[in-house]
């Protein structure tokens, strides 16, 4: 186990490596100069040098590139003040220090992200699980056509939909926001249910086909029928062994989903306004701010990287099959 976590994260760090300067090296590929978010609307070309200077952009790409990611672990001292380890510099368009600026958005993502998982997971592994056991009949057909009609559907439609149909034109939900769940536990359910649901449709209907199709493979496998046929009874047999052998590759499927369910958490918080990582991304985009944009990309693929350790570590727990020498 020790030699795969090392294994993993050397990878990881090389990972996360191509990660950050593919991103630094495209920025500069726009043709857009970041320093005239910091030089104002009477910017003059003596004040635009300037700005290049403080902000290091006078700089060759490459030095630029090792300059920031040195002061990642070493910190720096701007001109604007004082920026410590983990140093990600100060926003080109506010000019506010990027890690606590990530900190303060994190809880938004977090519990978008994180209730939308708890509902698709429920859900769709309850569907398919259901339809494997009623296969053939009804429920089965029902939910089948069910996932396969929503997984086709997009967020970016479905969000303004539930706004307009639940929240402007009915009042049936609340209107979307977060409220930090030590303030207000009722209030941060309300604020983020629909977010949750809509974030979780099209992986609620992936899964419920997962699900299904892994369950009837488990059903089907020598160990099971050999159970059925010492006489156990079926929904022993279907929890006890059945369900237990398809946690694999939903499992798998999980991690690899991590970075999906991030993008689309940011279409997400977009369409309802939530002021989460996606959101600050896609500022950052937009406004060619590239400390800003560095500090979400580089927290982000780190937190997905993470996971995916996770997830693997975690197969020989489910499965003792598993070998991870």
């Amino acid at each position: 186990m020790l030699r795969f976590l090392v294994r993993r994260t050397l990878g990881a760090v090389v990972i996360l490596l191509f990660i950050s300067a593919f991103t630094f090296f495209l920025f500069f590929a726009i043709p857009h100069d970041p320093a005239l978010l910091s030089c104002g609307k009477n910017c003059t070309p003596d004040n635009l040098k300037i700005i290049h200077h403080n902000l290091g952009l006078d700089h060759p790409v490459p030095v630029q590139y090792y300059n920031f990611m040195v002061r990642i672990f070493t910190g720096y001292h701007y001109s604007a003040g004082n920026c410590p380890a983990p140093c990600f510099g100060y926003s080109f368009a506010n000019s506010e220090l990027v890690w606590p600026t990530l900190m303060d958005r994190l809880p938004t993502t977090l519990s978008l992200a994180a209730g939308g998982m708890a509902v698709f997971l429920l859900i769709g592994l309850a569907t398919g699980m259901l339809a494997a056991w009623k296969r053939g009949t009804m429920v089965d057909k029902v939910f089948s056509s069910a996932s396969l009609v929503l997984s086709s559907m997009q967020i970016y439609f479905i969000g303004p939909l539930a706004l307009a149909l639940l929240v402007y034109n009915n009042q049936i939900l609340d209107q979307p926001k977060y409220v930090p769940i030590t303030d207000n536990p009722v209030a941060w359910f309300n604020g983020l249910l629909l977010p949750w649901c809509v974030l979780s449709i099209i992986f609620t209907a992936n899964y419920t086909r997962m699900a299904r199709s892994t369950m009837i493979e488990q059903l089907q496998e020598e160990h099971v029928r050999t159970a059925v046929a010492k006489g156990m009874s079926g929904r022993y047999v279907f929890f006890r062994y059945a369900w237990r052998g398809s946690l694999i590759p939903i499992v798998t499927i999980l991690g690899i989903d991590l970075g999906s369910l991030l993008g689309g958490a940011m279409i997400t918080e977009w369409t309802f306004q939530l002021a989460g990582l996606g959101r600050l991304a896609l500022d950052s985009v937009l406004h060619a701010d590239l400390p800003m944009l560095m500090g979400v990309m580089l927290f982000s693929a780190t937190m997905i990287v993470l996971f995916n350790i996770i997830v693997d570590a975690a197969y020989a727990f489910i499965d003792p099959r598993v070998r991870l020498s």
